[in-house]
């Protein structure tokens, strides 16, 4: 018989260094990755603001759950439909850019200990918000927050900045044979 288990919260305080932090690559996980580390966080207590770019207002699971979290705040910008970035329309650009000015906040603030930027890799690749200010909130990043950035097509100036990156490598992934996302594991 399983049984559950709940200690608690534990405590800790805050790291002195925070790191940032990039998953990329066509794989899946990315954002299931940086929700791993936002699980640890909570579980220890420290405070964390995760910034969705670019799904709007779509039924992911985590939008029901992380609200429920002691001490996560999140923010959701974009809108339901894929962006096509052959022809990005001037209000997708204007998300992704609240979406940059929230990060900002929350990163510069002193309210949290670790904050996730949810796809902004592909915001920056698709030119939806200027990469050169993404590296600018990387460099101006008090040192003892942890970032997280996800997202395909991270650029060489991101990678080169991060202090960790993981490449999620697509080797087989059931789309392939026509099944589609399903709710709950892939959403």
């Amino acid at each position: 018989m399983i049984e559950k288990k709940s200690p608690g919260v534990a405590s800790a305080k805050p790291s002195s260094r925070g790191l940032v932090q990039i998953f990329t690559g066509d794989g899946k996980g990315k954002t299931s990755a940086a929700l791993g580390v936002v699980v640890r966080a909570v579980g220890y207590g420290l405070r964390v603001c995760v910034i969705f770019f670019m799904k709007g207002d779509y039924p992911y699971g985590e939008f029901f759950t992380l609200p429920k979290l002691l001490n996560v705040d999140v923010a959701s910008f974009g809108f339901r439909r894929l962006t096509d970035p052959a022809n990005v329309k001037p209000e997708e650009i204007e998300q992704a850019r609240q979406a940059l000015a929230a990060a900002r906040e929350a990163l510069l603030g002193g309210k949290y200990d670790l904050v996730v930027l949810d796809e902004v890799n592909v915001a920056a690749a698709w030119k939806l918000v200027d990469l050169e200010e993404v590296i600018k909130l990387i460099r101006d990043r008090p040192p003892q927050v942890e970032l997280v950035l996800t997202g395909r097509y991270a650029d060489p100036r991101l990678i080169e900045l991060a202090d960790l990156v993981t490449v999620m490598t697509k080797v087989k992934h059931p789309y392939d044979k026509g099944v589609p996302a399903r709710k709950g594991f892939e959403y």
